[in-house]
């Protein structure tokens, strides 16, 4: 086995039981390996091999389908070996410890893609694409992980460094003959060409944040005083009986998570315990919990009875909420006094004896007991984030991705405010905006950045 190009080896599929096992092998020149495996047998690139994969003295541990694929026409780019047997979880370790004992070792998390990447098989959104459509948590994030290991999202970025590209040789030239009397940015219009691909950016980075809500989803709290309806709410959202209702405060005494999908959007619904002073010690530590998850909620859904308003419990429960995060008002329990479903107006609640929390930005009544208004309040937790819906233009981007663009951004409007007689520093921008966009592709990724993306995949990943 090559010291410089070691074999690895990995199971491929989930751990447990079941009908089919897969291990992977890559590596330099493994066709001697799979003809010790097969028992001598030479198999044929590209085409399945039904064989007996045997011990060292030649008998048989299992038997299946041997596929060798030839460099560089493989997913690494090396010689790639995959094994296809039974999918016991016994027999499948006695497989891998004779790929072990041929010379291989075994691989680190996500070295089958890393390998990939260094080899120019995949650049690094797309690798990072693979593990998005295995961890895809709905159909909608599956497409866009898919379109993106395809290259689409790739392809955009590529095009804004290639006219990035182009823009700076026109700049450089302008510096590197500033005796010439032909002003090369003038002529070649550098002005318009910056700002046709500021527009472009623009839009990519409108399809990457959208495609980062199918990635991350978003997380929404229930807040409340005690017995306001926040298990029920919760219960109706998630279609199930999820957590436990019944009229006696204090029941929810922790944090409880459910997730649901909003139009392809993951939606990470927490229930917090009855935010209040209790003398409860596991009480107390289910509302520390719910206090950490009102902090790290993207939208808090605050929960009043209508018949009583924001009172004074409710009302000390709001002022612990940050400032900044986006509140919906919930008016639950309308089948108990007879209101009608919908949204709310300010001027109609000031017109009664009900005060209305001065951040929230819908106020809306339903009942989680019936479901009505619930069509409305999934609504408006979409329109709250800005999900727009599934379009061909989205990319399942990564927070790293969205620092890039926009970091890019930023370089771009820099470089618009530079003067004429500021060449310097429109170069200088125009160089860090390539290398924020290059970072997305891996172009000019430190060795530590790689080693944290990778190290976050499957084992045979």
């Amino acid at each position: 086995m090559s010291q410089t190009h070691p074999t690895i080896a990995a199971i491929a599929t989930a751990p447990g039981r079941g009908g089919v096992g897969v291990i992977r092998l890559s590596g330099k020149d493994l066709l001697p390996l799979a003809q010790s495996l097969s028992g001598g047998k030479t198999p044929v690139p590209r085409q399945a091999l039904y064989t007996d994969f045997v011990d060292e003295h030649g008998q048989a541990i299992d038997n299946g389908l041997l596929l060798y694929f030839a460099a560089p026409a493989s997913f690494t780019g090396e010689d790639v070996i995959e094994l296809q047997g039974h999918g016991g979880p016994v027999v499948m370790q006695m497989l891998l410890q004779r790929c072990l004992q041929l010379g291989a070792r075994l691989a680190e998390p996500g070295e089958f893609t890393k390998r990939a990447f260094l080899n120019n098989k995949l650049d690094l959104a797309q690798a990072e694409s693979v593990a998005d459509l295995i961890d895809a948590s709905s159909q909608s994030a599956a497409r866009m992980a898919l379109r993106s290991l395809k290259g689409a999202f790739s392809q955009h970025i590529h095009s804004l460094v290639d006219e990035l590209i182009t823009l700076r040789m026109l700049v450089e030239a302008t510096l590197d003959f500033p005796e010439e009397d032909i002003d090369f940015l003038q002529a070649a219009d550098a002005e318009g060409k910056l700002a046709h691909i500021r527009r472009q950016l623009v839009q990519v980075l409108a399809g990457a944040e959208q495609g980062a809500l199918l990635r991350e989803g978003m997380n929404v709290v229930l807040v409340g005083a005690p017995n306001v309806g926040k298990s029920s709410l919760l219960n109706a959202l998630a279609g199930d009986e999820v957590a436990i209702v019944t009229d006696i405060a204090g029941t929810t005494r922790d944090t409880v998570r459910e997730m649901i999908t909003l139009d392809g959007v993951p939606v990470h619904i927490i229930d917090t315990a009855g935010l209040r002073d209790t003398d409860d010690v596991v009480e107390r530590i289910g509302i520390e919990r719910s206090h950490k998850a009102v902090q790290e909620a993207d939208v808090a859904l605050i929960l009043v009875d209508p018949r009583e308003g924001l009172n004074r419990k409710t009302q000390a429960i709001l002022d612990t909420l940050p400032e900044s995060l986006p509140k919906i008002e919930i008016h639950n329990k309308i089948d108990l006094h007879g209101g009608e479903a919908g949204y709310v107006s300010r001027e109609t609640m000031a017109s009664g004896s009900l005060s209305v929390h001065s951040t929230a930005t819908e106020l809306i009544a339903l009942s989680a007991k019936t479901g009505a208004g619930l069509d409305l309040l999934k609504q408006a937790l979409l329109k709250q984030v800005g999900w727009q819906g599934e379009s061909e233009g989205l990319f399942l981007a990564r927070r790293r991705h969205l620092n890039a663009l926009q970091a890019a951004q930023t370089e771009l409007d820099n470089a618009t405010l530079c003067a004429p007689q500021q060449i310097e520093l429109l170069a200088e921008h125009l160089r860090l905006a390539q290398l924020a966009l290059s970072e997305i592709t891996g172009e000019f990724s430190a060795d530590d950045l790689l080693g944290v993306i990778f190290s976050r995949f499957c084992i045979g990943k």
